[in-house]
């Protein structure tokens, strides 16, 4: 099992950490790490391995294992992987999580300026979408982007909590997504709440502390993906 340190400590940018596995494909497994594997719409993190003989190694991707208990991390393929047992510090692309994480926050905001059913999203570094099933929906971008730009503006804190997973199906309506069922299996579930009332919902990714930080944005394009599908991009004006 690998100790996902992001859940609770989005802001760590480095961490030391053993080496447990090794594929032979590159994938170097830790017993804990502050990287984000790729899930839920969120890219998996990018950075570099410190060795103790003061060498780097470059780490182009993360993701799960074969089980979510398992986070695993892709080396660059010039690299010579660690030998298990290894002691190194892994050291986070800091700028390119910060944009992600930005962008997260930004999007669950999109989804209460527009309440309706979620079908798919997709974060990218400083840009972001989500679509929305929407009937007979005229959408105005530059209406959306004041009404988002404010709710960004109240500086509202970013906190996460966690409820059983018998609490969650209890209350259905927490889940916004239609087509991502947010992960069970362990007992309990955790949420991502913005501000007092403002949003609660079901996530597993990493999020900034407080909306101010997403800073400047603007709803860059509006399309048409089918009768009720409507997309909904996103875009940090940094």
């Amino acid at each position: 099992m690998t100790e996902p340190l992001f859940r609770d400590e989005p802001y760590l940018r480095s961490c030391e950490a053993t080496v447990t596995a090794v594929s032979d494909g590159g994938l170097v497994i830790l017993d804990r790490t502050c990287f984000y594997p790729t899930g839920g719409g969120q890219p998996g993190d990018s950075g570099s391995f410190e060795l103790e003989n003061g060498g780097k190694l470059k780490v182009i991707n993360t993701l799960y294992g074969e089980t979510k208990e398992v986070i695993a991390h892709q080396l660059a393929e010039c690299e010579t992987p660690p030998q298990v047992g290894e002691r190194l510090i892994a050291h986070l692309d800091w700028q390119r999580r910060y944009k992600h994480m930005r962008v997260h926050t930004a999007l669950h905001l999109l989804s209460v300026v527009l309440p309706y059913p979620v079908t798919g999203g997709q974060i990218s570094e400083g840009t972001g979408r989500l679509d929305f099933d929407i009937p007979e929906a005229t959408l105005d971008k530059e209406e959306l982007t004041a009404k988002l730009q404010a709710l960004v503006d109240e500086d509202h804190p970013v906190t996460f909590e966690w409820i059983t997973e018998d609490e969650l199906n209890a209350n259905p309506d927490l889940v916004k997504t239609m087509s991502v069922k947010p992960p069970t299996g362990s007992g309990r579930v955790r949420l991502i709440r913005i501000g007092e009332h403002v949003d609660l919902q079901p996530c597993g990714g990493t999020h900034v502390s407080h909306s101010n930080e997403i800073g400047r944005l603007r709803i860059s394009k509006l399309e048409k993906k089918g009768r009720q599908n409507r997309r909904v991009r996103i875009e940090l004006e940094d």
